[in-house]
């Protein structure tokens, strides 16, 4: 397909987000099944049918525009799906692999906000109301599938991939190859300083 206007590359990119969406719908089941924590597993199944919506959608707005739905594999999604299930095959510990997972996920919602919202933005140059907020409904599902992901990482996986530590230390060690450590604060706010040596 030859671009020489919006309107084609709108539809361009309408059919490189279906493609993405397609793809997504095949590999999600397979991120499910990988994923061990409740939440995440919850989460992605919950996402496949929302995904399922998506591809309903793109039908429905290029068929408004008189296209059909057959266009280029999207290379984008296909490389970061490949990341995945290379992810999946390498059987890391549990709690680093839904980690992982999630870090995943999110490079796919990134990649699909900057779609979605540069779709959204033609189709209201257009005047093509109808597409704008279907176009809007999916983009604003995307942010919010975004948002939970970076919410479930920071309350529990990522704290669980790190041996259950959340990164936080009592002092200060000072600069590398210092011996010598900022002294801890007390209760009070106030720094503890050892006794003087008489």
């Amino acid at each position: 397909m030859q671009l020489e206007t919006l309107r084609d590359l709108f539809i361009h990119e309408l059919k490189d987000l279906y493609s993405a969406e397609k793809q997504l719908v095949k590999a999600l089941p397979k991120v499910a099944k990988a994923a061990t924590n409740p939440d995440l597993k919850k989460g992605v199944q919950a996402h496949l049918e929302q995904t399922k919506e998506h591809v309903t959608r793109l039908e429905t707005i290029l068929e408004s525009l008189g296209s059909t739905t057959r266009g280029p594999k999207c290379k984008a999604m296909e490389g970061l799906v490949e990341e995945g299930a290379s992810l999946i095959e390498d059987e890391p510990d549990k709690e680093v692999l839904d980690a992982g997972l999630i870090c995943g996920s999110q490079k796919i919602e990134h990649y699909e906000i900057a779609g979605y919202g540069t779709v959204r933005t033609f189709a209201e140059l257009l005047g093509e109301e109808e597409a704008m907020e279907l176009l809007q409904q999916t983009l604003d599902e995307e942010k919010a599938t975004d948002e939970k992901l970076t919410e479930l990482a920071m309350s529990a996986i990522n704290i669980a991939a790190n041996g259950g530590e959340d990164g936080e230390q009592d002092s200060d060690p000072g600069p590398p190859g210092s011996k010598n450590k900022q002294p801890s604060p007390s209760k009070n706010g106030k720094a503890k300083v050892a006794p003087k040596k008489k």
